[in-house]
């Protein structure tokens, strides 16, 4: 790491009736590229607050570089006291000096949000995007960002890494977002149980090395008292098996897309479980000729699909596009314009979404699960509601907690807690990974992974989709549906043209350019051929990078072997290098195609 930029020095913050960390050290480089993780409750929100000094410690101290800018990108931005969503993207909240309004409204238009839209009406995506834009707008020095893709479609996402790839600063992101994480990090901060340990491998090597160390910590606790080993325990059910769980988990889930696939034509032991009610039928939702419109938009043009019993489907799509409502069309709750749908009736349907409407103020964690008693029901069994809770990730104490209280990642655990113990064949799913810290992402997955009934999901989450759904619906706004086998990265590969989505520098790039020559229609043989052979150039650059992180995770390969942990370190930026350097290219020639094919 370079010399730092901002430091913690031995910090501690209290809270309620002890700590929430001390004697905590943190630094951070002018170029760090970090991905913060731990559970829901460990403190990430908090730290972020620290760093960009906004929360006052405790003890300890913060010491930043002269005239240093730190903008926070909060999880949930404070617009409802603005007008327009160009009021709140134009304030300067805690800096000297508000943003430029050309670069506010430059980032806005590429970002795909309308600054006029008055805030008390913005949508969550919306909003997400104006704060995008207003902190980029700051050139920050470090940027920390809290869930920065949480509410955005995929162009947005797509936009944003591109965005940061080539970003002259230094960035913290806490995200649920695996596949954000793994293509944008250089280093990790784990912060756990009060304490940040720091790994100089980006999120792609995270697992790998947190199993280490938990194994580590394992066998240290199993030379200590009984009670020490009862406080590990969660290193067991939440860290040390998680491998031999995703793979079992991902080779299930290989196994149903080639099934499907057949169907089709030219496709470990999980810690939770949902009730689950008998199915009947092998065909449970059959779509014929399906046409929908919606406030004047084309949705669906002539769509058809027959849905089978077991079938794991994702919906994806920008914000607008009819996500939700192909959803309802599916379930039976919309009858479409044209065409036919046809719903099993032995189907029972369990909705899980981030309405939270049933979380109101003033009741417990108990009323919400078991209307205050000390049971709750799941399928036919009956469970003590505080074993049940465990199984969820949440402490027991909780059990009269107010909702009020919880984080928004407890609410949503609680929200799934409430909703698995329903009976159900069908489970339907719309953003289910908003607020959701990554183990609890894990029990979701396995959760599906076991399910014997059908699953519909909309996500924008993509390595969420990957890790889940035999099948991918993706929708464009003009009325197609395009159906393939597999997850989010077997469409991503199918699709043309390539996104629209790109990084600032090469739309100014692009605009810079000449014109193409008028008899110019497609690129030369020489840039043709590039062009072809770069995704699989970039796809073994990205698996040597993954490689090499789990190499420099290894937390003895330092001290046993500092030379080749030099030689690996560099081997490892190279690649990063030059990665950039051929996406950046990639992007130069796709676009370029696309403009001499228009």
């Amino acid at each position: 790491m370079s010399a730092p930029i901002l430091s913690l020095e031995r910090i501690g913050v209290h809270r309620g009736e002890g700590w929430l960390f001390r004697q905590l050290d943190v630094h951070i480089g002018d170029r760090d590229r970090l991905a913060l993780v731990g559970r829901n409750g460990a403190g990430k929100s908090t730290l972020l607050n620290v760093l960009a000094g906004r929360l006052e410690l405790d003890e300890g101290r913060r010491v930043l570089r002269p005239r240093l800018r730190v903008v926070l990108l909060e999880q949930e931005p404070a617009v409802d006291r603005f007008a327009t969503l160009r009021d709140f993207a134009m304030d300067a909240g805690d800096q000297p000096q508000p943003p430029e309004p050309h670069a506010v409204a430059k980032l806005a238009d590429a970002l795909g949000v309308d600054l006029d839209r008055p805030a008390s009406t913005a949508s969550g995506g919306e909003r997400r995007r104006a704060a995008i834009a207003r902190a980029l707008a700051l050139e920050p020095d470090l940027l920390l960002m809290d869930e920065p893709t949480n509410h955005l479609d995929v162009a947005a996402i797509e936009w944003l890494e591109g965005y940061l790839r080539s970003f002259a600063g230094a960035f913290v992101v806490v995200s649920h977002d695996r596949m954000f994480l793994s293509r944008l990090t250089r280093a990790t901060l784990w912060l756990d149980r009060g304490q940040v340990r720091r790994a100089e491998v980006g999120f792609g090597g995270f697992e790998a090395w947190s199993e280490k160390v938990a194994e580590e910590e394992q066998r240290n606790a199993e030379r200590l008292d009984a009670k020490l080993r009862l406080e590990q325990h969660w290193l067991a059910r939440g860290v040390t098996a998680r491998r031999r769980r995703n793979q079992g988990r991902l080779r299930k889930l290989m196994e149903m897309r080639e099934v499907r696939r057949r169907m089709t034509g030219p496709q470990g032991v999980a810690a939770l479980a949902l009730a689950e009610s008998e199915q009947k039928s092998k065909v449970v939702i059959e779509a014929e000729g399906v046409g929908q419109a919606f406030g004047g938009k084309t949705i669906l043009k002539n769509f058809n699909i027959k849905v089978q019993a077991g079938d794991r489907i994702g919906v994806i799509g920008p914000n607008g596009v009819g996500k939700t409502t192909l959803l309802k069309l599916l379930t039976g709750e919309l009858a479409p314009d044209e065409g036919r749908i046809r719903v099993a009736r032995t189907l029972d349907r369990v909705m899980v979404d981030q309405a939270r409407a049933f979380l109101t103020p003033g009741k417990s964690v108990r009323d919400v699960l078991a209307d205050g008693g000390d049971w709750v029901t799941v399928g036919t069994e009956k469970k003590h509601v505080a074993g049940y809770l465990k199984e969820f990730l949440f402490d027991p104490g909780m059990l009269e907690a107010k909702i009020e209280t919880l984080s928004g990642g407890e609410r949503s655990r609680l929200l799934l807690a409430r909703e698995f113990a329903k009976p159900s064949n069908l489970l339907v799913l719309d953003e289910p990974t908003n607020d959701l810290d990554l183990e609890t992402l894990d029990l979701l997955q396995e959760v599906i992974a076991e399910y014997d009934g059908t699953v519909l999901i909309v996500s924008h989450d993509r390595d969420f989709l990957d890790r889940t759904v035999t099948m991918v619906i993706a929708l464009d706004g003009s009325g197609k549906a395009d159906v393939v086998v597999g997850g989010y990265s077997d469409w991503e590969a199918k699709r043309l043209p390539p996104p629209t989505a790109r990084p600032a520098a090469a739309a100014r790039a692009e605009a810079a350019a000449p014109a193409p020559a008028k008899a110019a229609t497609k690129l030369s043989y020489k840039d043709q051929r590039e062009l072809d052979g770069l995704p699989a150039e970039i796809e073994a650059l990205t698996d040597r990078i993954c490689q090499l992180e789990v190499k420099l995770a290894d937390p003895d390969l330092y001290t046993k072997k500092p030379d080749l942990f030099a030689r690996t370190s560099a081997e490892l930026e190279a690649a990063r290098v030059t990665l950039a350097a051929r996406e950046e290219r990639w992007l130069e020639l796709a676009e370029k195609a696309e403009a001499l094919a228009g």
